[in-house]
């Protein structure tokens, strides 16, 4: 047994609330060091190999992290993976120098990866060549199991009784070399990521939802990557000043011209233009780069080049034709949005309100957000089109086809059955 299973042991859980219960009153003890030192960076493909083989022989789950470059760099790629398993230790590796680590990822395929918060560094671990097949997420863990905070240091601290140093959660990892205090941030990350995964199975287990969160990891696991977003620029900051169609076409048309050269530069696209800046040119429409250059955003340091750049992006969004303007607002693919409900069908807005005040009561009598009993989508798009004859096969029918999983649709078929016909009634 680890130290630190040694002391999740001898303490208490700490759930609902996320604060220590009456009877704890030592502080955590302060992680301050890996187990074994920090790692050495693993950058190229020999040391590479020596960690293939190492965790191909190792036991047991392998706790795994990603540290993206977010704010400074184009995308969400990976800059730094950590990993940690009985037998092999920890390891830092470098997705730069080593871009493919398909080799790692077939070397523990078998095994059960442990993430915290899974489907922030799925994506990155795709990228360089690693899925898992099976997975246990800590921070969804947390969530079902009713803590109050769940990122990963609350849930060390909570669970297994240590703090972690936050402090370089959001610096730029695509700095090289990477400072000693970081790397010793990253090791860190997954020290004790598998302790508290076995200490959080035992609360499942306890609570009765072990079950129900298999099949939320399953789901994770077996996602398919996500399609792009349709018309990304519509999620610009600030985008629900600009109303007017032509407006749209300047935040549309800028927004494309500053991602081409975020690429094209691999920078954060904040770093070349912020969003503030390109609704206040929508808002504004100059008529040339002077005027350009005395909005919010533009004037500060910005070179002529970089404003003519600007208004030429601007100067196309003006002579686009009216039939080839944005339409207001994103083509509906569901239901309106609720406030819309109680007038454009009341009966709707009654099922909805019955579903959600049903939904939350079960939710606080299971200590766990609503959102991971039932996403609110889901219960929308039931009320809005209900089945003509709301009998629990014909419910847990549609609750399936939107995704709910076989533990959801038993808590929350016969609520939604009676809610349905409640509110009919």
């Amino acid at each position: 047994m680890t130290d630190a299973q040694e002391t999740a042991a001898d303490t208490p859980l700490r759930t609902t609330g996320g604060g220590p219960p009456d009877d704890v009153v030592s502080a955590p003890i302060p992680l301050l060091e890996p187990r074994e030192g920090i790692p050495p960076v693993v950058a190229d493909n020999d040391a590479l190999a020596a960690v293939v083989a190492a965790f191909a022989a190792g036991t047991g789950p392998v706790a795994v992290d990603a540290e993206r470059a977010s704010g400074y760099r184009y995308g969400q790629s990976a800059y730094l993976v950590q990993l940690r398993r009985e037998g092999a230790g920890s390891a830092l590796i470098d997705p730069v120098g080593c871009p493919d680590l398909s080799a790692l990822g077939d070397a523990i395929a078998d095994a059960e990866w442990v993430l915290h918060a899974a489907t922030q560094d799925l994506p990155c671990l795709r990228e360089i060549g690693m899925t898992p097949t099976r997975l246990f997420d800590t921070e969804l863990a947390g969530r079902l199991a009713g803590f109050a905070r769940v990122g990963l240091g609350a849930m060390v601290e909570n669970v297994l009784g240590y703090a972690l140093e936050k402090g370089h959660s959001a610096v730029d990892w695509s700095t090289r070399p990477l400072p000693d205090p970081w790397l010793r941030y990253a090791a860190l990350d997954v020290e004790l990521l598998v302790d508290l995964r076995d200490a959080l199975e035992e609360e499942l287990d306890r609570q009765g939802k072990l079950e129900w969160a298999r099949q939320e990891f399953d789901a994770i696991a077996s996602a398919p990557p996500a399609p792009p977003r349709k018309d990304p620029w519509r999620r610009t900051s600030g985008m629900h000043k600009v109303r007017r169609r032509r407006q749209m076409a300047v935040v549309r048309e800028l927004w494309t011209a500053r991602d081409h050269v975020a690429q094209r530069r691999d920078v954060s696209p904040g770093k070349v233009l912020g969003d503030a800046a390109i609704v206040e040119a929508a808002l504004n429409m100059p008529p040339n780069a002077h005027a350009l250059a005395a909005l919010p955003g533009f004037g500060h340091r910005m070179s002529r080049k970089q404003l003519e750049q600007w208004q030429a992006a601007i100067d196309r969004a003006r002579a686009i034709p009216d039939t080839e303007l944005p339409q207001p607002g994103q083509p509906l693919t569901g239901p309106p949005p609720p406030r819309a409900w109680a007038d454009k069908d009341p009966e709707a807005a009654a099922r909805l309100s019955a579903a959600r005040t049903a939904v939350s009561e079960l939710a606080e009598r299971l200590t766990m957000p609503q959102e991971n009993l039932i996403t609110p989508d889901t219960v929308r798009r039931l009320c809005w089109e209900p089945p003509a004859r709301p009998t629990p096969e014909a419910v847990a029918e549609i609750l399936t086809a939107h995704g709910a999983r076989p533990w959801q649709v038993e808590q929350v078929t016969p609520l939604l059955v009676k809610a349905l016909t409640e509110a009919v009634a």
